[in-house]
């Protein structure tokens, strides 16, 4: 079993997504769940990305994320990312960004998921990205963690699309709940160790000065989404 997650820009504008848009994709969701998911979500919106992740066994993984994709093109204000899918690698673009990891088998999975999105900081957001990956990797308890930056090209039963990406996606699959908050933790404070980047509120506009990057962290656990930086935020007020 597997988690993904696909990222993508389809909104109107470049510094947010409208409620419209949160609506329908999220009316659509049930669908991915009819294809075969075990569980799906609307997980991550971060200035005017969003990203759909869902819990899928092995043989439905090139189904569902030929589902995920018919979801974003459905309800595309712009078809932005989408554009830079390919059949043929060589004719690839600037896609969709798609990370996976690999799940436990049993009644119960827990990921992290965190999302990207820029303001002029498109320079660095791959190594913003990968510190994360870097962070995660090797911790306690973490099952699996999804490509690093760069380095994936093909998405099963999609296509292909360059190693270009200013809104990447990483995924990190943990076998005990407690420990959620552990690796999270551990991934925020690399991300933000990482110049000109700022933790936002899941469906946050993109208000930063110019030469920037956003990040947002959701927990899917069990189907269950939650917003990390809402937990974050209140456990690193400084008392006294």
């Amino acid at each position: 079993m597997k988690v993904v997650a696909i990222g993508a820009d389809i909104s109107n504008n470049d510094v947010s997504v409208s409620s419209s848009l949160v609506e329908n994709i999220e009316k659509d969701i049930p669908k991915l769940l009819e294809l075969g998911a075990k569980k799906a979500a609307l997980t991550n919106i971060t200035g005017d990305d969003v990203v759909i992740s869902a819990f899928v066994e092995d043989e439905l993984l090139e189904t569902i994320n030929g589902g995920i994709v018919e979801i974003l093109k459905d309800n595309a204000e712009d078809s932005g990312d989408l554009d830079g899918i390919s059949t043929n690698p060589d004719d690839a673009g600037e896609g969709i960004s798609y990370a996976e990891a690999n799940l436990e088998d049993g009644p119960y999975q827990d990921v992290i998921i965190m999302a990207f999105d820029t303001y002029g900081g498109e320079s660095f957001v791959e190594d913003v990205a990968n510190s994360a990956i870097e962070a995660a990797s090797g911790m306690k308890d973490v099952i699996d963690v999804s490509d690093k930056i760069g380095s994936r090209r093909d998405i099963p039963g999609v296509g292909y699309v360059s190693n270009d990406t200013d809104d990447p996606v990483v995924v990190v699959s943990v076998s005990e709940l407690e420990q959620i908050s552990v690796v999270a933790s551990a991934m925020i404070g690399a991300v933000l160790g990482n110049k000109n980047t700022y933790l936002v509120k899941r469906h946050t506009p993109c208000n930063v000065l110019p030469g920037s990057v956003l990040v947002s962290v959701t927990a899917l656990m069990n189907g269950n989404m939650i917003d990390l930086s809402i937990p974050f935020e209140n456990k690193t007020r400084i008392l006294g």
